[in-house]
């Protein structure tokens, strides 16, 4: 019977420490402010270092492009034709390569329409019903005609999806370059019906098109040392990984088209006018934007279609994409820019139609200048030669150098008149100034969209940001303050900043606005405007023309400031842990004296404080035996349980003897102390901002490090040492961490106002009176239509 009580012993004492041991393991898996290197970041190499630079023996890709494409205005098709010289720069031999034909996604076979899934909701709006109808019978995707050698020898390819593979004869060898060829077409979408980044517009008052071309050639996918071949396919969310190239493009297009692209115009001679020509040249210097293109000379080939074609060729160096629009609708304007940084003009161009007026004309090319001044001042400097903004059917989307945006003002069907609201005046410099953006991130600090699309898309919305505030008081801005991502933080369908473009929830909230909030609390809150300035345009000089991965960032973010961040980026980036600490209580206290004359009086106070409870009010006037029989009085009726007794005097004496003259000092220290308990209700560990108001009408800010919750990243407690009384104190008084409960931030808790809503009820539906009211005729609506216009003209009171 021992052995066994033994072992029961032996047994419980083990499971006891095994328990201890996984709640520690626990406790530490909890460590919110452990090293992410430990166990998320990729081990530091020759390629990328541990401060967030490129190693010593990075390297990237290069694809140099010559295309002739011809533009067919009649069948709305491309035809291209592309030799493509590749720069094998690793350190890798390469059997195959790999081509994107994102054009592909539009295939009715393609693993994008695969997965497209609808509401459970037996409903749709009018617009996504029309697009599913729309793709029936549109016929997508690339038409591959030919892809060959240097030399004209077909070249083995496979096409999967959006991808295609070529198999080479030989291998690749680091350090070569290989040339080959490839031939397409493919039919332009109706980008009005189906939200794609390029297409086209019909406007059937004119019987015209605008086209905006994109993704439009087959383009080498990336290579590089952390991922291999970026061949995941392209479903529609993640966007491009490319690699830098130069490129020598000739667009065939009718004559009286005007070509707007990527690069620099090489034969203006051939496609402008003498006056054009002049225009242009005056623009570089010009203080205001200059018309190249007149509104008077976009109409008058409105109705005159050209027989004939003209074919213009542009050229950019070191660009990772290439897109153009092309339309006879085009009006066209141009500024100069001088950067003072580089001592080069860029030229900010803008085309659009009439149907753009008077908001294009006012504000297209005044943004595209006000985005490069705060860029390079935030960033890195402008490098390339022109900055371009078109509209069109697409709603918002980047290109280097170029942009496509499509806000423009509403025309009245009845009366002709064009109006704008003020959400579309801000709505269109806003997104100029987010497309013309993305020249820095992704186009120049060149991340991999098809992987974290955070990492050109917040980080540009957080420069937008700062230049929408620079635009003009007040600016509407719509992604930039805490307070404006709370809803979403605290919301359950939700992932990860980290998660794969593919796989987002609520792609605009989790891309754009949560990393673009996160980096604005790091530069006015957490790292202050100095450290972050400098850290910030540390990495964007590092990565200019390079792939960065989000390590890189994270890692030049610390390395560049000396301020560790490792704690921000995992509760900001990896989790879906929202913010929410609650001011549990405030408790004041004084310095015990030890002195008992001070210290029984005090008790003495504060067991009066307790009152009477109602039993002993109502017997307050009840007889008692002792007022009839004083004779049982004695000493502890004279005197109360706080008395204090001359032993008590003589330990104090004693007590004050043994202590040094500064511990005595301090037993007599009149301030008032305060102890702050606070919780971690939402998980996300942040600074501790607090506003302490005082008795006296003073307040106080305290501002503490997120340090504070690394022994307890559930509950702290902060000591607040003063010689005023606290009246009341409020977390986070400015709203700068996106606390999402602000009810839990004040002690004493306070009543906060808001509003009772009153419902009024419908009535009932009226069969017999609809029946009864006059069914309109055309006429009737032309004679209302008559009258708005009249009401517009009479004179304003």
């Amino acid at each position: 019977m021992k052995k066994y009580i033994l072992i029961g012993v032996i047994a419980f004492f083990t499971s006891l420490f095994i328990n201890a041991a996984n709640a520690q393991t626990v406790e530490q898996l909890n460590d919110k402010f452990r090293q992410l290197s430990d166990e998320i970041l990729p081990t530091a190499n020759v390629y990328r270092t541990a401060s967030g630079a490129p190693g010593h023996k990075y390297w990237q890709q290069q694809a140099d492009y010559v295309i002739d494409v011809t533009l067919d205005d009649e069948k709305q098709r491309i035809i291209g034709s592309a030799k493509i010289k590749y720069y094998n720069n690793s350190p890798d031999s390469l059997r195959y390569l790999w081509i994107q034909l994102d054009q592909n996604r539009f295939a009715h076979d393609s693993g994008g329409q695969k997965v497209k899934f609808s509401s459970s909701k037996p409903k749709a709006g009018f617009s996504t019903l029309r697009q599913k109808i729309y793709e029936k019978t549109y016929d997508g995707g690339y038409k591959i005609s030919a892809v060959t050698d240097s030399g004209g020898a077909d070249l083995k390819y496979v096409i999967s999806d959006t991808m295609m593979r070529i198999d080479l004869s030989t291998p690749l060898r680091p350090g070569e370059k290989l040339n080959f060829a490839i031939d397409w077409s493919y039919n332009i979408l109706d980008a009005k019906i189906i939200r794609a980044r390029g297409g086209k517009e019909y406007f059937k008052e004119d019987d015209n098109y605008i086209y905006e071309i994109a993704q439009w050639f087959p383009r080498m996918a990336s290579y590089s040392d952390y991922d291999g071949w970026t061949n995941k396919q392209f479903l529609g969310n993640g966007e491009f990984t490319l690699e830098f190239g130069d490129y020598d493009v000739s667009i065939t297009v009718p004559a009286d088209h005007v070509v707007s692209a990527t690069g620099v115009l090489q034969n203006p001679k051939d496609v402008l006018t003498l006056v054009q020509q002049d225009r242009l040249k005056k623009a570089k210097t010009a203080k205001t934007p200059v018309m190249i293109v007149t509104s008077e000379e976009a109409a008058v080939k409105l109705d005159k279609r050209a027989k004939t074609t003209n074919t213009w060729r542009f050229k950019a160096d070191n660009v990772r994409d290439f897109a153009f629009a092309s339309s006879r609708k085009f009006l066209w304007d141009a500024q100069g820019y001088y950067q003072p940084e580089n001592g080069k003009t860029v030229m900010a161009m803008s085309f659009y139609p009439e149907e753009g007026n008077p908001i294009w004309e006012k504000y297209s090319t005044q943004a595209i200048i006000h985005t490069l001044e705060v860029y390079n001042r935030y960033s890195l400097v402008y490098p390339y030669p022109v900055a371009i903004s078109v509209n069109g059917p697409v709603g918002g989307m980047e290109y280097p150098m170029i942009c496509f945006n499509g806000p423009r003002p509403t025309k009245d069907e009845k009366t002709g008149k064009k109006t704008y609201s003020q959400r579309t005046k801000y709505g269109l410099i806003s997104v100029i100034i987010h497309e013309v953006g993305h020249n820095y991130f992704p186009m120049i600090v060149n991340s991999d969209e098809r992987q974290w699309t955070w990492m050109d898309e917040g980080l540009n919305t957080f420069l937008q940001n700062l230049a929408e505030e620079e635009w003009e008081k007040d600016y509407p801005t719509r992604r930039a303050e805490p307070y404006q991502i709370v809803n979403y933080m605290k919301s359950t369908k939700q992932v990860p900043i980290m998660t794969n473009s593919e796989s987002i929830l609520q792609f605009g909230n989790n891309a754009y606005g949560k990393p673009a909030i996160a980096l604005r609390i790091l530069r006015e809150s957490v790292m202050g405007r100095e450290l972050f300035d400098f850290a910030f345009k540390e990495y964007s000089r590092r990565w200019k023309f390079k792939r960065p991965t989000p390590s890189d960032f994270f890692r030049t973010m610390e390395d560049a400031s000396g301020v560790d961040l490792d704690w921000f980026w995992r509760g900001w980036f990896y989790t879906t842990q929202h913010v929410d600490v609650s001011l549990d209580n405030v408790r004041h206290f004084n310095v015990n004296t030890k002195d008992p004359e001070i210290e029984e009086a005090f008790k003495r106070i504060k067991d009066k404080e307790k009152g009477l409870t109602p039993a002993r009010v109502a017997d307050k006037d009840l007889k008692k035996r002792t007022d009839r029989f004083p004779e049982l009085l004695d000493f502890y009726n004279e005197n109360d349980k706080f008395t204090v007794t001359n032993k008590q005097r003589n330990d104090y004496a004693s007590l004050i003897k043994g202590l040094k003259d500064w511990q005595v000092e301090l037993l007599k220290e009149k301030s008032n102390i305060y102890l702050m308990d606070f919780s971690n209700k939402g998980g996300l560990v942040m600074p501790i901002f607090l506003d302490v108001t005082y008795e006296d009408g003073s307040a106080q800010e305290i501002r503490l490090n997120a340090e504070i919750w690394r022994k307890n990243a559930r509950k702290v407690t902060r000591m607040l040492i003063t010689e005023k009384t606290v009246k009341s104190v409020m977390v986070d008084p400015h709203w700068e961490t996106a606390d999402t409960n602000m009810d839990n931030n004040h002690f004493p808790r306070r009543i906060e106002k808001s509003r009772f809503e009153l419902i009024k009820r419908k009535k009932a539906r009226d069969m017999m009176k609809e029946f009864e009211t006059k069914l309109k005729s055309d006429e009737d609506e032309k004679k209302e239509g008559k009258k708005e216009e009249e009401k517009d003209k009479e004179p304003k009171k």
